[in-house]
C-alpha cells in the first residue's frame, strides 16, 4: 500500500505538537551524531573516561543516531502513517537506558555518562509514547463506520434466533449491555454482575441482549459462564451499533488511568482476569434500556472500570 492511501486512511493529520518533536528530534539526532562522528573522542574527555581503542565504532554509533535523525525528519511528515519509526525510536530511547543502568551497576561507566542518557533517551519518552498512542487512536477510529443510521441499524443487529434489536424492544424493554471485547476483565465483572442481577431485571419485564464485536458462539459462551445463558447475543464486528449508540474510543485516561488500574486489580481479585484481546482494546462500552425502537436510557461509561448497579439504572435511579 502506497503512502499516499496509508495518509488517506487516517482521515486526518495528526497534531500539529508531534511534528515539532519530531523534528527537533531529528534535527537533534544529526547534530549528536555528526559530533560523534567528527569529533568521537569528545564525550569521553568531557566524561573523564579512557578513550577508546576503536573510536571507529563509536563513529559508527554516531552514524546510526544520525540516521535515526533522517527517519524522524520524515516521519514528522505525518507520524500516524509513520507510527513504525516512532516506535523503533521509542525501543532504542527505553533500551538504551537500561544498558546504561547496567554498566553503572558494574562500574564500566561513571555517572557523567548518564547526561547523553538524559538528552538522548529520557526526554523522549512521554512525546514518543504520546505520538504511539495518537496513531492507535487514529487508527482504531478509521476502521469505524460513518454513524449509522439508528433505526437501521437495531432492525439489522438480529440475534441468535433471527430477532431484530427493534423487534425485541417491541415487545418489551430490551437492556442493552455492550462490552469493550471479550477479554476485558471490566466487561467479565459487568457480565456476571449481571448475571446476579439477572432476576430482577426479568421481573420487570425486561429482556437481556449483550452486543460484542467477537463471534457469536465466542459471546454466547462468555455470557452463560455468568449465568446469562439464553439472553440474546448480538455480533456486531463493525462496530454499527456501537456506533449507532454512541459509543467511540476510549481517551486514554479512561482505558488506562490509576483509576482503571486499581480497578483492574480488584476485578482479578474477584476472579476477572485479563484474557485474549481479540478486537478494538480502544472501544469503550456502556448499557442502554431500549423500549418501542427507541433508547429510553443510556449509560455510557465514563471509563473502562465504571461500574454500574444495572438494577438501580434500569429503574432510573442514577449510577
Amino acid at each position: 500500500m502506497s503512502a499516499a492511501i496509508d495518509d488517506n486512511s487516517m482521515q486526518s493529520h495528526p497534531p500539529t505538537w508531534t511534528k515539532r518533536w519530531l523534528v527537533a528530534a531529528g534535527i537533534y539526532n544529526i547534530f549528536w551524531g555528526a559530533m560523534v562522528v567528527l569529533f568521537p573522542s569528545l564525550l569521553f574527555s568531557i566524561a573523564d573516561m579512557e578513550q577508546p581503542l576503536y573510536p571507529q565504532i563509536w563513529q559508527c554509533v554516531g552514524m546510526i543516531v544520525g540516521v535515526y535523525g533522517i527517519g524522524y525528519l520524515c516521519a514528522a511528515r505525518n507520524s500516524r502513517v509513520h507510527w513504525p519509526i516512532v516506535l523503533v525510536g521509542l525501543l532504542g530511547k527505553i533500551f538504551g537506558p537500561i544498558g546504561f543502568a547496567g554498566a553503572l551497576v558494574t562500574g564500566d561507566l561513571p555517572p557523567m555518562f548518564g547526561l547523553t542518557i538524559l538528552t538522548n533517551d529520557l526526554i523522549w519518552w512521554v512525546p514518543f509514547s504520546m505520538m504511539l498512542w495518537d496513531a492507535a487512536r487514529a487508527h482504531s477510529a478509521s476502521g469505524l463506520p460513518a454513524l449509522s443510521d439508528f433505526k437501521e441499524a437495531i432492525e439489522v443487529a438480529v440475534d441468535q434466533e433471527g430477532r431484530s434489536l427493534n423487534e425485541l424492544s417491541h415487545e418489551k424493554p430490551v437492556f442493552v449491555a455492550f462490552i469493550r471485547h471479550a477479554g476485558c476483565t471490566f466487561c467479565k465483572e459487568m457480565l456476571a454482575d449481571l448475571g446476579r442481577q439477572r432476576q430482577q431485571l426479568e421481573e420487570r419485564g425486561m429482556h437481556i441482549a449483550l452486543v460484542g464485536m467477537e463471534d457469536r458462539a465466542l459471546l454466547q459462551r462468555l455470557a452463560s459462564n455468568r449465568g446469562l445463558d439464553g439472553i440474546s447475543v448480538v455480533s456486531d464486528p463493525e462496530r454499527r451499533l456501537y456506533s449507532a449508540f454512541g459509543l467511540g474510543i476510549g481517551s486514554f485516561v479512561q482505558l488506562f488511568g490509576i483509576r482503571v488500574w486499581t480497578r483492574g486489580v480488584l476485578a482479578a481479585f474477584r476472579g476477572h482476569f485479563v484474557g485474549v484481546l481479540r478486537t478494538d482494546g480502544l472501544q469503550m462500552p456502556g448499557v442502554f434500556v431500549l423500549e418501542n425502537g427507541k433508547i429510553t436510557k443510556a449509560n455510557r461509561h465514563r471509563s473502562a472500570a465504571e461500574r454500574v448497579d444495572h438494577t438501580r439504572f434500569a429503574c432510573g435511579v442514577p449510577v
